[in-house]
């Protein structure tokens, strides 16, 4: 599940992740519908952009998905350095599958992590 407001980036992770023999169950550019989208797909891995239009956060729809599903693995991506802090001090994602990439970086980068987050899932599907 990949949810990003740039609809540019959105297709490029997407295409990416598709060509790296990922299936991508759902994508959007909000978060309004995280829960319903996450209980619908159950994906094994959610890729949330930090700033979204919908005025919830990266880190704040994170918490609404470990709430109810803390197995869950979770990619926050920002242009932010400044959500290292508030993502350092979630205490609530201590112990959780949960990493944070900084824009920019290297598509690299974002396999690497998407290897990491995925195969720590107990029933993994290589399903985004």
């Amino acid at each position: 599940m990949i949810i990003e407001d740039e609809q540019d980036l959105l297709n490029l992770y997407k295409d990416f992740l598709v060509n790296k023999g990922y299936h991508i169950s759902v994508t959007n550019t909000t978060a309004s519908n995280i829960m319903g989208d996450y209980e619908e797909f159950k994906p094994d891995l959610v890729i949330l952009d930090y700033k979204l239009p919908d005025g919830k956060n990266g880190l704040e729809a994170a918490n609404e998905i470990f709430a109810k599903y803390p197995l869950a693995s979770i990619l926050i991506i920002s242009a932010y350095d400044s959500v290292k802090q508030a993502f350092n001090s979630e205490k609530r994602f201590v112990s959780k599958n949960i990493k944070l990439l900084i824009k920019p970086f290297k598509l690299a980068k974002l396999n690497e992590l998407t290897i990491e987050l995925v195969n720590k899932q107990t029933n993994k599907r290589n399903r985004i």
